[in-house]
């Protein structure tokens, strides 16, 4: 087996961009998503066009031990996956005391203790190897607090804040993680959120999933830390934190509403 790459959340949206990207590039491809169908048809066609093996694992990765099953199902078929992108995630918007405790409980464990788990799985045979690249997805909305949105943002503020500590840890080791933080983007992401989507779109001209892929595996293939995709989202990740706290989170509470 050649070069493998581990996605999840990889059949629509970012992920499915991301697995093109390195599909084409000669990678074999291990995918992970709720959507079995909508994977066994991408693995098909991917399989045809660039010639390269693509295995799918349908699973929930919100229940508890998703992360094991994923690692085992992915060693079994390439001991030495090179790349790790932890790409599924989700969020609900609303007040959070009036929120569904169930849905704020999945949220927290896919986009947080299923990302964790994963990175340490697959962070020892990689650091082991001497080699091995792992991508977080993030958002903008990390830099800030998020009134409307408080878990997500604090769930995705969790995410960057992993990444940039290991990133210090793994120094040396030939292993590299890189936070993706995009902004606003065509993908589902706002439907299943149940946001508001008529004033986003009126307010930010969403970014195509394909353009945040390329500049998130551009970032990753030369080991960056962070990556901002597009000119305004980098001077707003860089404005917040000019700004007091209690100003920022006022300002993102009215934007919100």
């Amino acid at each position: 087996m050649g070069m493998t790459a581990v996605i999840t959340g990889a059949s629509g949206g970012f992920g499915y961009e991301f697995a093109k990207l390195l599909a084409g590039d000669g990678y074999d491809l291990v995918l992970i998503a709720r959507s079995g169908d909508k994977l066994k048809k991408i693995a098909k066609n991917f399989e045809r066009r660039y010639g390269v093996a693509v295995y799918v694992l349908e699973k929930d990765l919100s229940e508890r031990d998703a992360a094991l099953e994923v690692f085992s199902f992915a060693t079994e078929r390439d001991p030495s996956s090179e790349i790790l992108i932890n790409n599924a995630g989700f969020g609900d918007y609303g007040s959070f005391a009036e929120g569904d405790y169930e849905k704020l409980t999945q949220m927290v464990d896919l986009n947080d203790r299923t990302l964790m788990q994963l990175t340490r799985l697959f962070l020892q045979p990689m650091i082991a190897a001497g080699k091995g690249r792992i991508l977080n997805v993030a958002s903008i909305a990390s830099f800030m607090p998020g009134p409307q949105m408080a878990l997500y943002y604090a769930t995705k503020a969790f995410v960057l804040s992993l990444t940039e500590g290991l990133s210090e840890e793994l120094r040396g080791t030939g292993v590299t993680i890189t936070a993706l933080c995009p902004g606003p983007a065509d993908t589902g992401f706002v439907k299943r959120a149940n946001m508001p989507g008529a004033r986003l779109s009126d307010i930010f001209r969403f970014t195509k999933p394909s353009g945040v892929a390329k500049a998130g595996y551009r970032a990753l293939m030369k080991g960056r830390t962070i990556k901002v995709p597009g000119v305004l989202n980098f001077l707003a990740s860089v404005g917040v934190r000019l700004l007091p706290r209690r100003l920022v989170r006022r300002i993102v509470y009215r934007f919100q509403r």
